[in-house]
């Protein structure tokens, strides 16, 4: 059982910087223990919400230099001294919740830079790979005084419009490929992204991103426009983390884009509504998880299940079988 500090002393700490603090009250607020839940919630009310980062969520395929390009972005920030917290949440397991938890090895010299702060996590198997508790984590961070929280997320796909709900900004990293690619991401996360951004921009592979960029670009003129961006957003451009560059442009044009969205009212909205959505997320979740604590509806459930597995019960019969009760209770 791991024991962790008063929160109202942890607060303290994390107000003041203290980055063993930060990590220990983000291993609270992972924790699933009952409770552990409820220090996290007195902690999170001890830390208040008078700080705020730029929350910038990034998301692309496996391969296509996420790491890479987070430590380059991160090490140009901080170098303009700025406080960068990377929550890179790593895919657990199915079957054993296990997570290999590399991140932080792949940005071994952000990792070292004292103006950082890298924590990975497990996705825990929550839609999208975005952890359960990952925008607590954000919170945690902004009181610690971070000032931009960079969160990336695990693949790619139309669960992967998640992160988006707990970001400011949302850039999609995408790697030089040929026509077909531009098939297989799907319009739901391309009309989420702020920013796409053509990585590995540098040697052979130079002019093929520049195509690939081209062909994005015409991709989101064919988009409706939104009402959350000004004139030439969202954009693709091509970058080179390996090369550092590209990096200062795509960095000007979030601040550009999350600039404008301030003076136009619509950053505090865009906050409000994902405080909403949030809220009736765990609303939800949380009655799920009182049913499934329940007995009976637990020795329902594996009823039903088993009926299912034997091919006696269809599983919309099942379903059936499982809530009714619930339904009429």
């Amino acid at each position: 059982m791991i024991r962790h500090p008063a929160p109202d002393d942890l607060a303290r700490r994390i107000r003041a910087g203290d980055r063993r603090a930060l990590a220990k009250g983000i291993t609270l607020v992972e924790s699933g223990r009952a409770d552990d839940r409820a220090a996290a919630i007195a902690l999170l009310t001890a830390l208040g919400t008078d700080r705020q980062a730029l929350r910038i969520g990034l998301s692309g395929t496996p391969g296509v230099g996420k790491s890479t390009f987070i430590e380059s972005f991160g090490l140009m920030l901080t170098g303009q001294g700025k406080r960068v917290a990377v929550l890179a949440v790593d895919p657990s397991s199915a079957r054993s919740g296990g997570s290999i938890l590399g991140d932080k090895t792949r940005m071994d010299h952000l990792a070292r830079d004292p103006m950082a702060f890298i924590r990975p996590s497990p996705s825990q198997t929550q839609l999208g790979g975005v952890a359960r508790r990952t925008r607590e984590a954000v919170a945690l961070c902004e009181a610690a005084g971070f000032d931009i929280v960079l969160i990336e997320t695990v693949g790619v796909g139309q669960s992967e419009t998640m992160v988006a709900q707990m970001a400011d900004l949302f850039v999609l990293l995408l790697a030089p490929a040929g026509g077909d690619e531009l098939q297989g991401v799907k319009r739901g996360i391309m009309e989420m992204a702020d920013l796409i951004v053509v990585n590995k921009a540098d040697g052979d592979l130079k002019s093929q991103a520049t195509r690939t960029c081209a062909d994005y670009a015409g991709a989101l003129r064919l988009l409706r426009k939104r009402p959350q961006d000004p004139e030439g957003f969202p954009k693709a451009m091509t970058v080179s983390a390996l090369e550092q560059h590209g990096l200062a442009a795509a960095w000007d044009d979030m601040q550009h884009l999350a600039d404008w969205r301030r003076a136009q009212g619509l950053w505090d909205q865009l906050r409000k509504d994902q405080a909403s959505f949030w809220f009736t997320e765990d609303v939800r979740q949380g009655l799920l998880q009182l049913q499934l604590d329940d007995p009976a509806t637990r020795a329902r459930v594996k009823a039903a299940q088993d009926a299912v597995a034997a091919g006696t019960l269809s599983p919309t019969a099942a379903v059936a079988q499982v809530l009714d009760p619930l339904r009429d209770s």
